[in-house]
């Protein structure tokens, strides 16, 4: 990365007065920990029963892995500049933030098209379900993924690393975003905004058409097990809602406080709603929590 005049961003985040970012860290400190609980909870299930040593599975403990990873890169910070003053960050620290950020956005959508595929071939094709949907094959694809995604980043996370800021080096947003950063760089950002335009319209539309295909399959062949998918389509609606409001809509002038409004949602929120809505249909999840939990009495009742 170049050098550039300034050595560090102020991230603005909430304009609150003391008492109520009080009350938001609190609130969202809560969230956090429920999303970690959440979350972590259903990656011990997946790992610790037998039964749920599936491919199914396997891409929901891995996306509740990616929602854990997805979170603590925003997260914590904002917690602290909630209860700080500065909210300051380094040029370094706020590039590296927006690079993990993208990296955790861009692989959600490739995970979201990869559990649709599967449900399509665990409906459509149940008989060659065991013999395509291999668990060396699921971590293939959820490898392929994360590959992907750090592939497909490469070139806009170059150019951002290339930019020279030389002030006013506040940011109105609670971490470091492309466009708010791009707004700050003394340089010509044309071409670092076009690459990343076309990346987020290729990635965002290409998955969303990919998981519409794999869904009008379904339907099509078989209406009466579309309701057995209903809490992956949960989780694509609402994600899906929010990037696309927040990425694909002209962005000449457009007040940046209606994002911030908006990541809130989709970085705090939904990240603690995905694995509550996952497990409130699933018999097996269910099942395997209080299995878990009356070990866990059990365990604990023989000690006292």
């Amino acid at each position: 990365m170049n050098q550039s005049s300034i050595s560090e961003f102020i991230l603005l985040g909430f304009s609150l007065r003391e008492d109520k970012r009080i009350y938001l860290f609190t609130f969202f400190l809560l969230v956090y920990i429920l999303t970690l609980v959440a979350n972590m909870l259903i990656i011990i299930l997946v790992y610790s029963n037998n039964h749920l040593h599936n491919p199914m599975y396997l891409l929901l403990s891995n996306f509740s892995f990616l929602e854990i990873c997805y979170t603590a890169v925003t997260v914590p910070k904002m917690l602290s500049d909630l209860i700080g003053r500065s909210g300051s960050i380094s040029i370094a620290g706020c590039i590296t933030q927006y690079h993990f950020f993208s990296l955790c956005a861009a692989t959600e959508h490739f995970l979201l098209v990869t559990m649709a595929y599967d449900r399509y071939v665990a409906i459509c094709h149940p008989l060659h379900y065991g013999g395509i949907m291999t668990n060396k094959f699921c971590a293939q694809l959820i490898s392929s993924c994360w590959s992907i995604s750090a592939l497909s980043l490469t070139i806009p996370a170059v150019s951002v690393a290339k930019l020279y800021f030389c002030g006013p080096n506040t940011i109105d947003h609670f971490f470091c975003e492309f466009n708010p950063l791009l707004k700050l760089s003394c340089t010509d950002t044309y071409i670092a905004q076009f690459i990343f335009n076309c990346l987020s319209w290729i990635i965002i539309l290409g998955c969303l058409i990919c998981i519409a295909i794999s869904y009008t399959k379904i339907i099509s062949s078989k209406r009466k097990a579309f309701s057995t998918c209903t809490s992956h389509l949960t989780v694509v609606g609402i994600f899906y809602g929010t990037v696309i409001f927040i990425y694909l809509r002209p962005t000449v002038n457009v007040p940046f406080h209606q994002n911030k409004v908006v990541s809130v949602f989709y970085i705090v929120v939904t990240p603690m709603l995905n694995p509550i809505i996952y497990s409130f249909k699933n018999e097996l999840l269910r099942k395997a929590a209080s299995n878990l939990i009356d070990q866990i009495i059990i365990k604990h009742g023989r000690k006292f």
